[in-house]
């Protein structure tokens, strides 16, 4: 039996997350040297920011999840809740959603935002394209963040990517009037992709170097991309007004679909 050769587009493994340590109240706790935003609290103000259910009727009222009026922020692709967590700590007059489809990171999310007793948070289990085309209304989100989505570097699995026309279109959709969008990546091909899409919807900025504002590490992935030396690509957009529904249309059908390639080296 012949042994399979490795594809030039095997993923590298990723180093393995320390055990989570016992932390008491008052510590912060580091991931890989790096704070965690906000401090552990004692355990009867702990909190529970699970949202192990959707509820129903669908879109969700995210008023009511949260129990307040505020405005949403939503991580799609959260990870562990770096992110999130530090938005959060820093600005307690929003609600946070922070989604991923991978049920062990929204546990370790879920566990710091309940050890640091954060009431205006919820993580759940659920994709970014199922949030988007199921589970908001129109004009219902203030922001958007997804910080180094999956690339899918091998040509077969590209179709799997996130960031499509139509998913870029759903997003604009879900943003309130001026809402706005986060992106970040380590992926050249990725972020040309993006830069040349996004201006059709939004009004679309590069940044060079870090964001203006915390926090300075947003991911998991961003710590260990930036040890390894790979250049972070950053920019955000304004949801751009005054757009008929015919030019919408138009400007999606537009866009060019995430088929680019990937070098195996950025992968």
């Amino acid at each position: 039996m012949k042994s399979r050769r490795p594809s030039r587009y095997h993923r590298r493994p990723r180093p393995k997350a320390p055990p989570a340590p016992v932390l008491e109240p008052g510590q912060t706790e580091f991931e890989f040297g790096i704070p965690i935003a906000g401090i552990i609290v004692s355990k009867e103000h702990w909190t529970q920011c699970a949202l192990k259910q959707i509820p129903e009727p669908k879109p969700v009222d995210w008023t009511g999840v949260f129990g307040r009026q505020a405005p949403l922020v939503v991580d799609i692709g959260c990870g562990n809740g770096r992110f999130t967590l530090a938005s959060a700590v820093a600005r307690p007059e929003l609600n946070h959603l922070a989604i991923d489809s991978l049920p062990a990171v929204i546990r370790y999310g879920t566990r710091r935002a309940n050890q640091r007793g954060l009431n205006h948070v919820k993580f759940a289990v659920v994709d970014g394209w199922r949030f988007l085309t199921e589970l908001c209304s129109e004009e219902s989100i203030a922001e958007i963040h997804i910080y180094h989505p999956q690339p899918y570097a091998d040509p077969v699995a590209s179709s799997r990517r996130m960031l499509t026309p139509e998913f870029i279109g759903w997003m604009h959709r879900s943003l309130i009037p001026q809402g706005k969008i986060y992106l970040q990546t380590d992926r050249k091909a990725y972020w040309d992709y993006l830069c040349g899409n996004l201006p059709k919807l939004f009004d679309w900025n590069e940044l060079e170097g870090d964001w203006p504002q915390g926090p300075e590490f947003r991911s998991r992935r961003e710590i260990l991309s930036r040890k390894q030396g790979l250049v972070i690509h950053r920019g955000y957009g304004i949801r751009r007004e005054g757009i008929s529904a015919e030019e919408f249309q138009q400007n999606i059908q537009a866009m060019e679909q995430p088929t680019f390639a990937i070098e195996p080296d950025e992968s």
